[in-house]
């Protein structure tokens, strides 16, 4: 009897180790996608901003006199 409960609590501690290990492999993947969005929007955002900030730029270097 002690055998069967060693070999049980065995397992489960086994068990219980390996979902730990994978839940940081998953918490990590879950980081990686979240950077990954991230970049996505910032490099939608200078996109999308980036002809009206060129813009903005010439007209006021050009009131203020300057060369563009």
């Amino acid at each position: 009897m002690t055998q069967l409960y060693t070999t049980l609590y065995t397992l489960v501690s086994f068990a219980g180790d390996r979902l730990k290990k994978e839940e940081k492999g998953a918490t990590a993947v879950e980081y990686g996608l979240m950077v990954g969005l991230i970049a996505v929007v910032i490099i939608a955002a200078v996109t999308l901003l980036g002809t009206q900030l060129n813009e903005l730029f010439t007209t006021v270097t050009d009131k203020l006199g300057g060369t563009p």
